[in-house]
Parts: C-alpha cells; sequence; structure tokens
C-alpha cells in the first residue's frame, strides 16, 4: 500500500462559468476527474434508491413511464424556491459523496497522485470536507447568462433561475483557495489550471 497520500483538488464555481474547460485541461494534463454531475446521473438511474425517494419528495410523475427521470420536470421543481432545491439537496447529496469517496479510494490505490473532484455543490454536499485544495471558477452573470441559454438549450428566465440558487462570487473568492477566471482567454485559463495543478 502506497505511503503516498493522493492530494484531492475541489474544483468548482458558478454555473456557465467555465469548469468543464478547466477539468478538460486537467484530463489533457493527465489528472482523474471524478465528476460529480456524472455520479448524480449514474445515482439517479431507473430504479434506484435515491430515484425513488426523488419521486417521494417531488411526485411520481418527475418519472417517465419506463421508470426513468424526467430531469426537466424535477429542475422546475426542484429550483422553483430555496426550499424545493434544499429538499433535492438533502435527498441526492448523501449518495454523491458516498460514491466520490468510493472513487477516490479506488483512484488513490491505482497510484494517482492528485484528482480533481468536479462539483458545483461542492460546499451544500460537504464534498468540501474531502479535499485537501479547492479552486472555483468564476465568470461575470452576463457571461453565464449566454453560456447556460446555449448549452442547456433554456430560456433567459430558466438560466438566471439557475443562476440565483447558487453561491455568489464573493462567497468563493472568501472559501476558496485559488480562483480562475472563467471569461479569459483558453491560453490564459490553462495556465492558470496548470499552476494549481501542479503545485497541489
Amino acid at each position: 500500500m502506497s505511503m503516498k497520500k493522493t492530494i484531492v483538488i475541489g474544483l468548482t464555481g458558478q454555473t456557465g462559468a467555465g469548469k468543464s474547460t478547466v477539468c478538460g485541461f486537467a484530463k489533457k494534463m493527465g489528472i482523474p476527474v471524478i465528476n460529480a454531475d456524472s455520479i448524480a446521473r449514474e445515482i439517479m438511474s431507473a430504479g434506484s434508491e435515491c430515484l425513488t425517494r426523488l419521486a417521494e419528495a417531488f411526485g411520481e410523475d418527475i418519472l417517465f413511464p419506463d421508470g426513468s427521470l424526467n430531469r426537466k420536470l424535477l429542475a422546475k421543481r426542484a429550483f422553483s424556491s430555496k426550499e424545493k432545491t434544499a429538499l433535492l439537496n438533502s435527498v441526492t447529496h448523501p449518495y454523491i459523496i458516498g460514491k466520490t469517496k468510493q472513487r477516490i479510494a479506488e483512484l488513490s490505490e491505482s497510484g494517482a497522485d492528485t484528482v480533481i473532484f468536479d462539483a458545483p455543490q461542492l460546499f451544500e454536499s460537504g464534498g468540501n470536507k474531502l479535499c485537501d485544495i479547492i479552486a472555483a471558477v468564476t465568470a461575470p452573470e452576463e457571461v453565464r447568462l449566454r453560456r447556460i441559454m446555449e448549452r442547456d438549450g433554456i430560456t433567459r428566465e430558466e438560466a438566471l433561475l439557475r443562476m440565483k440558487a447558487q453561491h455568489s462570487e464573493e462567497f468563493f473568492k472568501e472559501n476558496c483557495r485559488y480562483i480562475i477566471d472563467g471569461s479569459l482567454s483558453l491560453e490564459e485559463v490553462e495556465k492558470a489550471a496548470r499552476g494549481i495543478f501542479f503545485t497541489a
């Protein structure tokens, strides 16, 4: 068993700020990335315990006839108020954190020096406690708004609703060791990412 500890870098930030771009650079550098959204999709697969609990909390009609999740309907209900968002998080986060711990252990066993945990809800889920270093990607509101609408094919109002459900830039500046400006050029973003990933 290796004595060297795997460094876990938590990567978080605002939706549409450019976190996926930073993760792409990490993969290019050969650093494994654990993606919280991918884990969320995994734990919410048809027939899963998590999905059953979500249907109890948000209504059986969030399930399609084949038992899979109607993501758009769940998002509409879950982001309609802070209370509903908190309810969604209280159901899903324990499952996400459990899977993430498992993945970190597997990567550590396989000899990874550094692992990136890409999680938009890093602090809300308690995932920050799994990390040695935390970095956030932020960008101006209009940049994020445009990106979210293009990426998800949603209206300005729907995009604003998602943005309002998240922390402000000030929060990330206060709680993260590093901040990457996702509105910079790709070269500058990659340079900033390298500076963090290889000094960790």
